[in-house]
């Protein structure tokens, strides 16, 4: 292919792209699933075989696609936990501490999103939004409390979804893939729902996760995620400080 050739070949390749990650992340495809070959795709997109090659070589190192030779190419088991960094799946975190995971909705209902979301995400004030609030357990005890806004219209399968019977955290980690994602940390204090849901005194220090992500069609979720005190970032045991003489 001559250098010509190539530069004709990369704007049909993200065309392609971009239908086929249209195609996961609103559900046609899902995690696992083959997808149709190279040959086909070629055929029903009007392209030379290697555009699609290019096309779903660009998926698969956005972490979407899952290519093996022989094995065709599938739509990645996990495809958001291979983007730029990871987002939990709190129940496997929880377990893999050895403990026992629970969890409770506390309220959810359609709602204008405030002008300090509406800002974060860049949606008009006033947009509505699925607004939900979850508290996560450990061994019986609360874990982590989120603060969750979803936006039905980036995740169009989210209408058959009933998140007082799912975990939501779970259930968009596994089916809403995300192409951009902005993630802040910061100590606050408790305020008195956080201190009444977590158990703890009210203005006591907290670590709070800001976690928002996009896909092609806008933003998916942004959560707030206040942890028990004593929590660290990135391990799989000793959650709160009288748990480390256990586990020591």
């Amino acid at each position: 292919m001559n250098e010509k050739q190539a530069g004709a070949t990369l704007p049909k390749a993200r065309s392609i792209a971009n239908e086929v990650r249209r195609r996961i992340v609103e559900g046609e495809w899902r995690q696992g699933d083959r997808i149709p070959d190279e040959a086909d795709l070629a055929i029903e997109f009007n392209a030379a075989r290697a555009t699609v090659n290019k096309a779903l070589q660009l998926l698969a190192d956005e972490g979407l696609l899952d290519r093996r030779r022989r094995a065709g190419t599938r739509v990645a088991l996990d495809p958001v936990r291979k983007a730029t960094f990871s987002i939990s799946i709190v129940r496997e975190q929880v377990e893999q501490a050895g403990m026992t995971y629970g969890h409770r909705v506390l309220a959810q209902r359609d709602s204008p999103v405030p002008e300090k979301i509406a800002s974060r995400i860049g949606l008009p004030e006033g947009s509505v939004l699925v607004h939900m609030r979850a508290l996560h357990y450990a061994d019986g005890r609360p874990f982590q409390l989120e603060d969750r806004w979803i936006n039905r219209r980036a995740v169009p399968s989210l209408a058959k979804v009933d998140f007082w019977q799912l975990n939501a955290n779970e259930w968009l980690v596994r089916n809403a893939p995300y192409l951009r994602a902005e993630l802040t940390f910061s100590a606050e204090n408790a305020t008195r729902r956080d201190a009444r849901l977590l158990n703890i005194q009210e203005g006591q220090a907290l670590l709070v996760l800001h976690r928002t992500t996009w896909n092609d069609l806008g933003p998916i979720t942004t959560v707030r995620v206040a942890h028990q005190p004593g929590y660290l970032i990135g391990t799989e045991k000793n959650y709160w400080p009288e748990r480390q003489g256990e586990d020591a």
